[in-house]
């Protein structure tokens, strides 16, 4: 089955396994995002394994996430569940005194139709901390979606925007003069809103990208303290960092009633220009030197420009951010021949696929093949006829493709790499080239080999 998107682009849909990480993921960087939080993980002991091994937890760590593990007893609902995760919550209220314990459900409490979200309210006003739910389980298509989950709950606990503007009030009356007009050069301006976790430095540089252009980011979901969640309502721009955000967007939207920008996501110098053009477009504000910032960012990739060139790549599917990486990708003058993606919000990244269809156009490059829910016996098929230099996968295929001869990168790596932003292309090229690196340097050492054995005969 085919979708099609406009008069060049078509979204192939097949039928294939969701071959990702699990979502509970998300644990081992929002825990670090959110430094006033604490992650409650229910589960079995397999949900304890993978995150012991997946995130390379050290016994000394302490880090600000536990699992409550569920027993036979919890199963067969001998046990009293919400006993245990009162005893469980009353114990991390008095060893880590958190601002907020975050419930993750897990495919067993979705199998068991344990009541998560019954229970939170009462015992939320019980032990006196914000508990919210967030089912980010293996059900989903992606790993990454568990941070999706996370955002949609947390956005209903923001507070109103008529608290911001009482603030902003106090805020110029008691600032010194210079801080009083900086702060009134904003008044008027719309309240924007950005979601999307990511490290503290890349919101500061989106930030101060944005705040070139006179616009003012009053706040984002997450904030790095749960107790600092920006206001949301009627009237609060809103515009995402992520493309496998779509259920966070869809909450704002209906349920706190906010302005969606859609916009390209800002991975590379492209997709960032567009991000704060559109953003400007919106606002009514003219984008000042973004075309020159850009060419200066391509300039300063060169190096790895003149390697990536002319190869080809191609993208299994893992982590929903295939559609910018590959739009970045051609752009930099790579032949994308396969987009596999687990799942496709058409609504959430048309400004994406918009702006994959226009670098196609300009790059005169062939538009990728787009596939969502890939089947992996067809991919391999593929992947065995087209011989792409680069293909881009998760790990559980990494390895039999590189028995056969193709390079591989682990998308999973994008996903915890600082990719966003103009100043954070070289370190997203470095991820690409470093395979095709390499495997240049094996086949230079293999001819050097061959003509000192010709030359020993």
């Amino acid at each position: 089955m085919s979708v099609k998107i406009d008069e060049t682009l078509t979204v192939e849909c097949e039928t294939g396994n969701y071959h990702t990480f699990c979502p509970i993921s998300c644990v081992s960087w929002l825990y670090q995002k959110i430094e006033d939080s604490f992650f409650l993980v229910v589960g079995t002991k397999t949900c304890g394994y993978f995150l012991q091994n997946a995130l390379g937890v050290m016994i000394f760590a302490e880090p600000r996430y536990a699992m409550a593990e569920l027993e036979e007893g919890d199963i067969s609902a001998q046990l009293n569940d919400y006993e245990g995760l009162k005893r469980l919550c009353i114990r991390i209220r008095r060893d880590r005194d958190p601002s907020v314990i975050i419930w993750i459900g897990t495919c067993t409490t979705e199998i068991i139709k344990m009541d998560l979200e019954g229970m939170a309210p009462k015992l939320e006003w019980e032990i006196g901390i914000p508990i919210l739910v967030a089912r980010a389980n293996g059900l989903d298509y992606a790993f990454t979606q568990g941070e999706d989950t996370v955002l949609a709950a947390m956005a209903h606990r923001c507070p109103e925007p008529l608290r911001e503007r009482k603030e902003m009030k106090q805020k110029v009356l008691a600032f010194p003069s210079r801080e009083k007009d900086e702060l009134h050069e904003y008044a008027n301006h719309p309240s924007l809103v950005l979601f999307g976790s990511l490290p503290s430095n890349v919101v500061s540089q989106l930030n101060l990208e944005l705040r070139r252009q006179s616009i003012k980011v009053s706040g984002w979901l997450p904030a790095q303290r749960y107790t600092d969640l920006p206001p949301l309502g009627d009237g609060v721009y809103v515009c995402g960092v992520n493309p496998f955000l779509s259920r966070t967007a869809t909450t704002l939207i209906r349920r706190e009633k906010c302005e969606l920008i859609g916009a390209p996501f800002p991975i590379g110098p492209d997709g960032t220009r567009a991000w704060i053009e559109k953003i400007c477009s919106v606002f009514g504000v003219e984008a000042r030197g973004l075309e020159e910032r850009e060419e200066q960012i391509w300039e300063s990739l060169k190096d790895y420009l003149d390697l990536v060139r002319g190869k080809s790549v191609f993208f299994m599917g893992d982590n929903l951010l295939e559609v910018s990486l590959a739009r970045f990708l051609i752009r930099c003058g790579m032949i994308v021949h396969e987009i596999g993606i687990p799942y496709m919000d058409k609504r959430y990244q048309a400004a994406e696929l918009a702006l994959l269809r226009d670098t196609c156009t300009r790059m005169c490059a062939p538009i990728p093949r787009i596939v969502e829910k890939p089947d992996n016996s067809n991919q391999i098929r593929r992947l065995r006829e087209l011989r792409p230099d680069l293909a881009i996968t998760g790990m559980a295929h990494a390895n039999p493709l590189e028995a056969r001869g193709i390079s591989t990168k682990w998308s999973v790596e994008f996903t915890f790499a600082q990719i966003h932003g103009s100043a954070n292309a070289r370190d997203l090229l470095e991820l690409v080239t470093r395979p095709l690196r390499r495997q240049r340097n094996l086949e230079h050492f293999g001819q050097n080999t061959l003509v000192r054995k010709n030359n020993n005969c």
